[in-house]
């Protein structure tokens, strides 16, 4: 293919050199033949046209012979002679071009022949990576569906753990303390590790598509004081209330809505120290119903804000450990939050505080749509 395409440059860059070879002939030719025709031409009709008046000094007949026999054919030759001169610059200019345009054609061709190979390699790397980004989500897949089965073998025996634990602890007094104190022991790992295999089933089915939400009208003042009273009934810790006297009801799921609530006020809960308020906040805003949840922990760092809602992280505390927890609770609240068409943020620091600047959690709701004397409820 190569040796074709210099060949024809060549040819091309020798088509324009024989031509200006054949005009620079001619020139040279015309610029001799030319000046000597016209001066022959001219002094002959000069001097046939004063044949009869000659005079040895006739400045008339002198003049004009100067200047039509002598003057005109020097003139004629030096024109013919620059003409000669710049078809030579042409020729030469072609010649150069010719070469430039034979020296790109070849440089293309290189480049065009590389882009070719590189253009290969990378189809076969894409391939490769495709194959390989492949076998990750089934890997991942098949992770998630054995994670999914062990949960869901395990949710069945933690029931019957549970229940006979409860039966056990109906009657405490007739139990020894030492042995009683080992079975509620038992009893709240029990649940913790229900809430767990909960938490992983619900989870697995969120990212499968599987998960059914039930969206309607929710009442969010009193979805929360209900999380409020499960979650944190039984700690005494003081709750600052800051909603407004009438919020319209929410657009969302209501019993997932009040996981993502339970969620946010353990972790709230676990981070703030004791005695310290927690503090909640209901407000209608121009995209919807805004839910804040504020507590007075140690706050968050902003490198580790882009982190939190990822899967299995735990925010280290102050002396480098790392809080008791699955690190799934915010993940599993942001992934519930925008299913159903919300959005949960965070904000740190929210306080003056250096010691206790805290965090806020901000869940973000849909407006239901429905008449105001219907949609608004007081928590009273």
């Amino acid at each position: 293919m190569r040796p074709v395409r210099e060949r024809s440059a060549r040819k091309q860059a020798a088509a324009p050199q024989t031509l200006h070879e054949k005009y620079l002939q001619l020139v040279n030719i015309l610029r001799f033949l030319l000046p000597a025709l016209l001066l022959v031409v001219a002094n002959g009709f000069e001097l046939y046209e004063h044949w009869n008046e000659i005079l040895l000094f006739d400045i008339q007949l002198l003049g004009e012979i100067f200047i039509f026999g002598v003057l005109g054919p020097i003139l004629v030759f030096v024109w013919l002679s620059y003409i000669g001169v710049l078809i030579k610059k042409l020729a030469f200019a072609n010649r150069e071009l010719a070469q430039v345009n034979a020296t790109l054609e070849k440089q293309v061709a290189e480049r065009t022949a590389t882009l070719a190979v590189r253009n290969q390699e990378l189809a076969l790397a894409n391939a490769a990576l495709t194959s390989k980004n492949q076998e990750l989500r089934q890997l991942d897949q098949l992770k998630s569906d054995f994670v999914a089965l062990v949960s869901h073998e395990l949710r069945a025996p933690l029931t019957t753990l549970n229940g006979a634990l409860e039966m056990t602890l109906h009657a405490p007094e007739a139990l020894p303390e030492q042995p009683r104190r080992l079975l509620e022991v038992m009893a709240a790992e029990s649940r913790r590790l229900t809430r767990f295999v909960q938490t992983i089933l619900d989870l697995s089915r969120l990212e499968a598509g599987k998960i059914k939400l039930n969206p309607g009208t929710v009442a969010v003042k009193p979805l929360l004081a209900r999380s409020v009273a499960v979650t944190l009934g039984e700690t005494n810790r003081p709750i600052v209330w800051r909603t407004a006297p009438r919020i319209p009801p929410a657009w969302a799921d209501e019993v997932h809505l009040e996981q993502i609530v339970r969620n946010i006020l353990n972790n709230a809960d676990k981070y703030t120290p004791p005695g310290s308020p927690v503090e909640i906040a209901v407000s209608e805003v121009s995209d919807g119903i805004q839910v804040d949840i504020t507590d007075h922990g140690p706050g968050i760092p902003a490198w580790a804000q882009r982190q939190i809602f990822e899967r299995f992280y735990r925010q280290p505390d102050a002396d480098g450990g790392v809080t008791p927890g699955w690190g799934l609770g915010l993940y599993f609240a942001r992934a519930l939050t925008e299913a159903q068409g919300g959005k949960l943020t965070v904000a740190s620091p929210v306080h003056v505080d250096a010691q206790c600047p805290g965090t806020r959690f901000s869940i973000l709701l849909p407006l239901a749509e429905t008449p105001m004397t219907e949609a608004c409820i007081n928590s009273d």
